[in-house]
């Protein structure tokens, strides 16, 4: 089968082109992932989709395939997190701290992702150990070969596509939670609109440190998504006052040191718990934002204590 029906569906012409329907995304990226599609043909859809913006449609479409695609290979989570940063302005990955901190709350986390361009001491992979055994990483090019090829073409276009939307959207793990951060606020509502034609019922969505699920401790915080099932806009107000940005190129943080108390840093252990607190939300752990923060300083606190126990 061929994929230029859905290419002419975009890229007919003014007034004649329009946005594929959510089936038609769904056969389209279907066909992709099966490695028969022309590569011509795969850039021109991607392509014609980012010069006049993808649909909630479009996405959930192409969110639904890729899940078929991989359905089974992950074992039963209870909260989703991509990772799928890219760029160097990216410091350590604070929110592999605020992950562990769930997992010692006793939520399955399934992490999964690829992370290009980005210095050593940003290294996701370099420092998953520090996520702790209740998160489970899985690495695109692992997953799924196919997906990995596809948001591969980033390099070849040096443009983003709307592939990089769909990987957050992905969820393979068939968690019934979901965060994502997205660098682009734009995305957050067309995410969660896309979640919603997916039928997802729970899902935070934030403008997050370079693009991750990670959130700057010092302003405000917008979480946009679903709780069961209707569309949310919460603000959740800055912990400190402070005007550093969330990395800072000459501030590297030491993650192992943080973890076991060997560094004290205000900014960074405040990025941990208020990440942390905005996971717990969503997980429904506490029944208030509020009270999510607060359960997230408590679990910090007795972090140590509460590994040695479960050891």
């Amino acid at each position: 089968m061929s994929l230029a029906p859905y290419v002419q569906i975009v890229a007919r012409g003014k007034g004649r082109a329009r946005s594929m329907t959510m089936a038609e995304a769904h056969e389209a990226m279907a066909l992709i992932l099966t490695g028969d599609a022309a590569p011509e043909a795969v850039g021109a859809l991607l392509m014609v989709m980012r010069l006049r913006g993808e649909t909630p449609q479009e996405i959930a479409g192409f969110t639904a395939a890729l899940r078929n695609h991989v359905r089974g290979k992950l074992p039963k989570a209870d909260l989703d997190w991509p990772s799928y940063a890219a760029g160097r302005s990216r410091g350590a990955p604070l929110f592999l701290l605020a992950a562990r901190l769930v997992g010692l709350a006793g939520y399955r986390v399934s992490m999964h992702g690829w992370n290009s361009h980005q210095s050593a001491s940003a290294s996701v992979r370099e420092a998953i150990g520090l996520a702790g055994p209740q998160v489970i990483y899985s690495a695109l090019e692992t997953l799924s070969p196919a997906a990995f090829r596809l948001l591969g073409l980033r390099d070849a276009f040096r443009l983003r596509s709307c592939f990089n939307t769909v990987l957050r959207m992905w969820n393979p793990a068939d968690a019934a939670a979901t965060v994502q951060g997205v660098f682009h606020p734009s995305y957050r509502s067309l995410q969660a609109e896309a979640a919603e034609l997916l039928g997802q019922q729970t899902l935070s969505i934030i403008k997050g440190g370079g693009g991750e699920f990670e959130r700057h401790p010092s302003k405000e915080t917008i979480v946009f998504g679903l709780r069961d099932g209707a569309h949310i806009q919460q603000s959740a107000p800055p912990a400190l006052q402070d005007t550093r940005r969330l990395h800072e190129p000459d501030r590297q943080v030491d993650l192992h040191g943080l973890w076991h108390g060997h560094v004290q840093d205000l900014f960074a252990t405040a990025t941990v718990t208020g990440t942390a607190a905005l996971a717990l939300w969503t997980l429904k752990a506490a029944p208030t934002l509020a009270a999510a923060e607060e359960m997230a300083c408590d679990l910090w606190a007795s972090r140590h204590q509460t590994e040695s126990l479960s050891a």
